[in-house]
């Protein structure tokens, strides 16, 4: 029966919801003030600028992303208030059954101990690096359930799904967002990888903190965070120049964009980025791709050479990079044995930045206790 209500509901002709939020009345700060409810405070964010959390009374809370829809959480067994703009999505707590499609979040529900609220997913087992998920799908109790793009459908309604966690990708299949939200299942899309700075794709536990009412678990991790790397605020730059790339399968090279949140870390450890003006202005992708020459001409000076190798497979000798293209040869990096790489885990690990920044700052010093970077032989 429930497959056949499923099948009768994906067949409905759609309509979205309008991802503008609608304007506050003039006489009250915008985004504050709400119908039926008062406003109490503003979420404090030290390094995320995507983002912003309000606070009302009776334990609403309001989240705007940039440039997507406003979202209530509604506190179990409270009601929702009438007249709200019809622009605002609806989170009615408990939000226990969760399509996670985000990989960039999964590891920061696992660390506030969200893991049981995530029941579906849009990534198959061999994708996840993130222990607790992989042997949560090994048990049974987080499902597949299709691609951001292919999403089943018949599955989120069955298992009575109250909240899909998109990354970006989704606004590339607007219809399947509408879709889902046709089902009744509210869609929240984080844009953490649009954060300038690493603590503030981490910070963004703190949304998840107040989605699952952890808001204190969200502020005890996000600390062991900042204080990773509080050691680093007066440091003096080393001076070394860092590449960070790999090869793409058709012989061109992708790197970080300057303002990516890659460079933003090797400056913090006290490196320099070797691309110092490198952007796509034709959209906000965080990488940039390269002719083999253009990286060449930049990259052979460069102190340290980073592989990533969560985009592409892992190599673990020099000999490996070479024979991608003998170019490499030539590198300073590569004569003075100083390329390093990545861990697969590298773009879901949102819970390690501070010690990956501490990792990069190890490189650059010459202390190899890594955690996770490793040195080609």
């Amino acid at each position: 029966m429930k497959r056949a209500v499923a099948l009768i509901l994906v067949a409905i002709l759609l309509t979205g919801c309008s991802a503008v939020p609608s304007s506050s009345e003039a006489s009250a700060p915008k985004g504050k003030e709400l119908p039926g409810l008062i406003w109490e405070s503003s979420m404090e964010l030290e390094y995320a600028t995507q983002f912003a959390v309000d606070y009302y009374e009776g334990g609403y809370a309001l989240i705007e992303v940039i440039g997507d829809c406003r979202y209530l959480v509604v506190p179990e067994e409270r009601e929702v208030p009438e007249g709200l703009d019809g622009s605002i999505k609806i989170l009615q707590q408990p939000l226990d059954t969760i399509y996670m499609q985000a990989t960039s979040a999964m590891a920061l529900f696992d660390r506030i101990g969200g893991l049981d609220a995530i029941r579906l997913v849009g990534t198959r087992k061999d994708g996840w690096y993130v222990e607790n998920a992989v042997k949560a799908m090994e048990e049974g109790s987080i499902l597949f359930s299709g691609s951001y793009s292919q999403p089943d459908y018949e599955l989120m309604v069955e298992e009575g799904c109250d909240l899909a966690i998109e990354s970006t990708m989704i606004l590339h299949a607007p219809k399947v967002q509408e879709m889902i939200e046709q089902l009744g299942i509210p869609v929240f899309v984080e844009h953490a990888s649009y954060e300038k700075h690493p603590l503030g794709r981490t910070e963004w536990v703190k949304v998840y903190g107040v989605m699952l009412d952890r808001e204190k678990e969200a502020e005890d991790f996000f600390k062991t965070q900042t204080e990773a790397i509080r050691q680093f605020r007066d440091l003096e730059n080393t001076g070394k120049t860092v590449a960070f790339f790999y090869l793409s399968s058709n012989g061109s090279v992708n790197v970080r964009a300057t303002t990516d949140y890659v460079p933003k870390m090797i400056e913090i450890a006290g490196g320099n980025y070797v691309f110092t003006d490198i952007t796509d202005p034709d959209s906000r992708r965080s990488s940039v791709s390269l002719t083999m020459e253009e990286f060449y001409n930049i990259a052979v000076s460069a102190d340290y050479l980073i592989y990533n190798a969560a985009i592409d497979d892992p190599i673990y000798t020099l000999d490996e990079l070479i024979a991608k293209d003998s170019l490499f040869a030539d590198f300073k990096a590569v004569k003075n044995g100083n390329v390093w790489c990545t861990g697969k885990y590298l773009f879901q690990a949102t819970d390690i930045t501070g010690e990956l920044i501490v990792d990069f700052h190890h490189m650059l010093t010459g202390q190899e206790d890594m955690q996770f970077l490793y040195k080609l032989k």
